[in-house]
């Protein structure tokens, strides 16, 4: 990665910082074991002059499956039996592209991106918004996307 890139990687993740207690609530986790995550270097953090820890979104993206891992099994079961697919991959939306009738929605799951396109009218319904976490779910040849 060029030298520019790094920089301006690192100016898009200052400005999306978050306070590891809403960055615990983000991923589903406690404030505890999200602090013995950055002890132990499993987060990576930036942290401020004063010395508070601070957490990119780019690096939360890396563990939102825990989110959707430590929900009850009851309560993921309400949520997801919505749906027949099973084939569910949770992420944060980093693009939307909405041009006439259609929509692009891009999704941002473990560094890789997934994108779908589907109605501009799905994207205002469910109110779709840069920086959401989403799921793609996937179905034989095609990507939905489903607000959670």
């Amino acid at each position: 990665m060029s030298d520019q890139a790094k920089s301006e990687r690192a100016r898009s993740d200052r400005a999306r910082l978050l306070r590891p207690r809403d960055a615990a609530k983000v991923l589903g986790i406690s404030y505890s074991t999200l602090k013995r995550w950055i002890h132990t270097r499993k987060l990576q953090t930036v942290q401020t002059q004063g010395g508070h820890h601070r957490i990119p979104e780019s690096e939360l993206d890396k563990h939102l499956y825990v989110a959707s891992r430590k929900t009850s099994l009851p309560r993921r079961r309400v949520e997801f039996r919505r749906i027949s697919a099973r084939n569910q991959l949770i992420g944060r939306i980093v693009d939307i592209k909405v041009d006439g009738i259609m929509a692009q929605v891009t999704l941002s799951i473990g560094g890789q991106k997934i994108t779908s396109v589907i109605t501009s009218d799905a994207v205002r319904e469910m109110r779709l918004e840069m920086g959401q976490v989403a799921a793609a779910l996937i179905k034989s040849t095609e990507v939905m996307i489903l607000r959670i």
